[in-house]
Parts: structure tokens; C-alpha cells; sequence
């Protein structure tokens, strides 16, 4: 089973929820910042009775807020909380705050002015920053919770499973709606004979990937024994292709849980599996850097584009652009623009034929174009559409991601993002034609490598490498 079209109701529901997230993360990353400056002046007029702040502790409060931005944006605080425990977060949140004081107070003292201020007012101040942010959560958490009671920012699941765990976790969602975890019912796994009662029984194991696909399901949770470890990766194996969440929730009730990978949704222990790196705070940081990067050197290649757009008028009789319908985010067809290269043919229906070396439907200026990645600037405006990031996998041709979903291991996965004009794969030497299964799975290789390790860090990085060495390479015809 491949992508189907995606239902307008269950499209719109999705977009609704990831904009609840990213709006959430948004407030409290603001928030933050905003409550560290202000109860730095409310310390200050309690401890002196006075607003008029001197220029000394004015820089001191920025230096703090400098402090938090690379403490707090480098940390997991602003991800999804949905299900977590506020005492958690509060205590994550305290040890933070601690830190970022910390770092404020040793620059003080390193630069000889400590004795200059109050340690009352450092005090009160660190104080008064741990209190504001955790009523602000419990705020935001109400608000939230509210909501999602009522119906909105809601996710849709299914579990494959009916023992103990398979019960509490059904249980625990239907008590706790605010969670925003709508259970749709669950899957027998293979030679059971276990049944849960007040949750509707959807099928087997056999029908749940395409139950799915057909729903549009936003996350699968795997509340197998651990002892199943053939069937949970049989699962694993029919799900390859999706684009769901996949949790599992191991049976370790009771245990410490140590592990990083391990976290707690509604006092259950699960495991992520397979999940976006582009989640709440992650995707409003991306989307920034998509449209803020992509309008400014939109605006600084425009003269280029059209004098491209010039010589592939005058090369050839035909459209500028080529319009390619690609895979985009979670499967969705978008239509990627490029500076036609080739002269204006036809294939045979259901086929692509990738360029190579010398291939006759190449103009001289299409080569050109080819050798130093000028054909691809038009996706600019893909980026600035929504439909593409300027950093991510390479879009491949539909036909191709038929052929080698079967033949490459997890090669579905880079649809979890959305495809990027360069990417990781491309500025380690990987582009151009894949003739060989071989090249295909290195890129592939280098494209979930970037899923795994993503960072605004490197983006910028990968940014750099592309102006230096990924522009011009010899596999691109």
C-alpha cells in the first residue's frame, strides 16, 4: 500500500493540531524570555523600592536572557509536553534556570563587578524567574487541556494489542481526554486471544496498515510483551512505509527507567520509535529559517534567475520552468519547480529516465545550468510556498520512490520532512544520477542521517558546505 489522497477533513484536522503545538511552544519560548526581563525589574524594585534601573544592572539582565537562549533552546523543554507531568517539567525547567543564573552570576564575577550588586536582589530575582515560568505552564497546561477535553488539537491512535498494558493504556486516555489522544479501537495481534471490552475491536495485525493508511492515523501504539519481539518486528516491517508515529509500550511498569529514549505519556512508560524531528518548538524554528533565509536569497538571486530564465528562452523553443510532482511532507504530491534543462519531449506513461552522461535531450545551456545546480534555484519559491525546505532530502521522481521503497531499507522515512534544495547526501558527493542500488542506499544512508542529527547548527552548516563544494559536481548531468 502507498500514499492515498489525503482526506480534506483529516488534512485539515492535522494542520489544526500542529498549529496548536507550535503555538504553545511559541508562548511559553516567549514567555520566558519576557518573565526573565521583567522579574529582573520587579526584584530590583523590591529590593530598592524604584524602577529606574542602573545601566549596570540593566546589561546584567540582558546578559541573562542571552544566557537562556542558548540554554533553554538547546534543551528538550519546549518540546511536546502532551500527557507529561507538570512536576516533571517544573523540575527540568527549575534545573535550567538554575543553570542560566549560574552562568550569569560566574561572567559577573569573572569580570570583578559582583560586589556590585545586591545578592537580595539575585536572589529574588533567580526566585521570582522560577515562579512566573511554572504558573505560566500551569496556564498554558489549563488552556490546553481545556481544549483538547472539548474535541480540539486532538491526535487519532490505534493499539495493536489487548493484554494488561493494551487496557491501562486504552483506559488511561479515555479518563484523561485532555490529553488530545482520541483512541480509534485496536488490533489483535497474530494467535491472540485476549479481547478488551468499551473499545472497538478494528482487526488483525494483517488489516492494520491498511486501516492506517485509509484513516489517516496519527499514531500507533505497540503495547506488545517484549517476549514478542518477532512479532513486533514483523509489525515494524509492514509499517516501513508509513508516516505515522510508532510507539511502543514495553512492559517495564515498576522499573527505573534510565533510558533517554524512554519517556511517560499518561503515567505509562513508552518508547518512540519512529517520530518527526521537526515537532513543536523544532518545526516554528525551521519554518523561520525556511521563509527568513529563503526571502533574503530569493531577493539576492533574483537578477540571476532572470537571466537564466533568458537563456532557457533562447536555447530552446518551450516553458521556462519544468514542473516535476514530487513527494513532499508525509507523502503529499507537491509540484517542484526547475529551470527547464532538456529539450521539450515525452516519455512513455509511468516511466522516468534519469539524465546521463551526454544524453541528447540536454541543451548545452541545460548542461550548464545541470553542472552548477542553476536549474534548481526556481525552488526558492517552493521554499517560500511551504512545500519545501531549503535544507532536507532531495525530492525524488515519484516512479523512482515506487521502485526503491521495496529495495532500500527505510527508505519512506525521508518523507517525515519536507524535501530540501540541498541536503546532507548532496554536499558529501551524493548527486545526480543513482544508476546503482548501491549509490541510492548511501543517499539514503546520509538522508536519515540528517533525520536523526538534525539541528538549526547544522542546517547552517550544510548552507555553507553548498556554497563552497555543493553547487558544481561531476554526477550531475
Amino acid at each position: 500500500m502507498f500514499f492515498t489522497p489525503s482526506r480534506p477533513d483529516a488534512d485539515a484536522d492535522w494542520r489544526i493540531a500542529s498549529k496548536f503545538s507550535a503555538f504553545y511552544a511559541s508562548i511559553l519560548r516567549a514567555s520566558d524570555l519576557v518573565l526573565l526581563a521583567a522579574m529582573g525589574v520587579l526584584a530590583y524594585w523590591l529590593r530598592f523600592r524604584s524602577f529606574d534601573l542602573p545601566l549596570d544592572y540593566m546589561r546584567n539582565i540582558v546578559r541573562a536572557a542571552l544566557f537562556a537562549l542558548l540554554v533553554l533552546n538547546g534543551s528538550t523543554l519546549y518540546r511536546s509536553w502532551r500527557g507529561r507531568g507538570l512536576v516533571r517539567e517544573s523540575t527540568k525547567l527549575l534545573a535550567l534556570w538554575t543553570l542560566v543564573f549560574a552562568a550569569a552570576i560566574l561572567y559577573t564575577v569573572a569580570l570583578n563587578a559582583s560586589d556590585e550588586f545586591s545578592r537580595l536582589w539575585w536572589g529574588s530575582w533567580f526566585a521570582l524567574t522560577v515562579t512566573g515560568t511554572i504558573a505560566t505552564r500551569v496556564v498554558v497546561r489549563r488552556f490546553s487541556e481545556h481544549l483538547r477535553a472539548r474535541g480540539i488539537d486532538q491526535r487519532s491512535a490505534v493499539i495493536v494489542g489487548g493484554g494488561r498494558d493494551a487496557k491501562l493504556l486504552a483506559t488511561r486516555f479515555a479518563e484523561q481526554p485532555w490529553i488530545g489522544i482520541e483512541v480509534k479501537g485496536w488490533f489483535a495481534p497474530p494467535h491472540s486471544r485476549q479481547r478488551m471490552q468499551d473499545i472497538p475491536l478494528l482487526g488483525t495485525a494483517d488489516t492494520l496498515v491498511d486501516y492506517v493508511d485509509r484513516h489517516h492515523i496519527d499514531q500507533i501504539w505497540i503495547a506488545l510483551p517484549m517476549s514478542a519481539g518477532d512479532e513486533i518486528q514483523e509489525l515494524l516491517r509492514r509499517l516501513r512505509h508509513s508516516t505515522a508515529d510508532i510507539k511502543l509500550v514495553p512492559d517495564l511498569f515498576g522499573m527505573q527507567l534510565l533510558n533517554h529514549s524512554v519517556e511517560q505519556v499518561a503515567g505509562v512508560p513508552i518508547i518512540n520509535l519512529r517520530s518527526s524531528p521537526f515537532q513543536d518548538a523544532a518545526s516554528v524554528l525551521k519554518t523561520i529559517e525556511d521563509k527568513v533565509l529563503g526571502s533574503l536569497i530569493l531577493l539576492l538571486i533574483s537578477p540571476v534567475m532572470l537571466a537564466v530564465a533568458l537563456g532557457v528562452k533562447l536555447s530552446s523553443p518551450g516553458p521556462v520552468f519544468f514542473r516535476q510532482p514530487r513527494h513532499g511532507l508525509n507523502g503529499r504530491i507537491i509540484e517542484v519547480l526547475k529551470f527547464r534543462s532538456m529539450r521539450v519531449h515525452a516519455e512513455e506513461k509511468g516511466t522516468v529516465t534519469q539524465a546521463t552522461k551526454g544524453d541528447p535531450r540536454v541543451t548545452r545551456f541545460g548542461a550548464f545550468l545541470r553542472r552548477t545546480s542553476l536549474d534548481e534555484l526556481p525552488q526558492f519559491l517552493n521554499v517560500i510556498r511551504g512545500d519545501m525546505s531549503i535544507v532536507g532530502p532531495r525530492p525524488h521522481a515519484i516512479a523512482h520512490n515506487h521502485q526503491y521503497m521495496e529495495q532500500v531499507d527505510d527508505y519512506m522515512q525521508r518523507h517525515r520532512v519536507k524535501p530540501g534544495i540541498t541536503g546532507w547526501a548532496q554536499v558529501n558527493g551524493l548527486r545526480g544520477e543513482t544508476d546503482t542500488l548501491e549509490k541510492m542506499a548511501r543517499r539514503v544512508e546520509y538522508d536519515l542521517y540528517y533525520l536523526q542529527n538534525w539541528s538549526l547548527a547544522f542546517d547552517l552548516k550544510i548552507i555553507v558546505m553548498t556554497v563552497f563544494k555543493g553547487f558544481v559536481g561531476r554526477n550531475a548531468y
